[in-house]
């Protein structure tokens, strides 16, 4: 321990600094169930982690799903049930049906990407993971009704002075596990 005003060393139980008679502050007890909430809190976050990285695995599913539905309904491939948008009228131009293929596909890529880095950044407990995640989480409010649902989740878990001051807790505390 050392005094506050000339960094010269203390005693332990050494109530004033010999060098510059300034007293010395008394210590700071332990909060009370730090530990609890801490391990609590850390349950959360990797739970979301866990959430995210399914978020990001049904994403890619919903979208290749989507995908070859659009990519059938364009071509009317459903015969007399459905008719493409297109069927009576004039054609788009040819470069129409593949620059939306293309955007899609892009978007679709850039979302599950971004999940699965949030769903990493929460899971190694990362100062940037937990910004990531408050930002794809108001992204994925629009996303109804899972995107909203894990946008709101995240936005609970994450944000207020206490989640935050435990957040910071926990990037400074080692994970438990078999290589930490």
């Amino acid at each position: 321990m050392f005094c506050s005003g000339c960094g010269q060393a203390l005693a332990p139980g050494q109530p004033v600094c010999a060098q510059c008679g300034r007293p010395v502050a008394p210590a700071v007890p332990p909060v009370p169930g730090l530990q609890f909430q801490l391990e609590s809190y850390a349950g959360k976050v990797r739970a979301l982690s866990v959430v995210w990285f399914i978020y990001a695995a049904y994403s890619v599913l919903v979208g290749f799903a989507g995908l070859a539905f659009m990519h059938a309904f364009i071509n009317n491939r459903f015969g007399n049930w459905g008719h493409s948008p297109w069927a009576d009228g004039p054609m788009p131009p040819m470069w129409f049906g593949p620059a939306i293929f293309h955007f899609v596909w892009i978007a679709l890529v850039v979302r599950a990407v971004l999940a699965l880095v949030t769903a990493w950044g929460l899971y190694e407990r990362t100062q940037w993971g937990r910004i990531l995640a408050i930002i794809v989480a108001i992204l994925s409010l629009i996303k109804f009704p899972f995107g909203t649902a894990l946008g709101i989740w995240t936005l609970v878990v994450l944000l207020g002075y206490q989640n935050t001051t435990l957040y910071e807790q926990l990037t400074w505390s080692p994970q438990p596990g078999p290589n930490r």
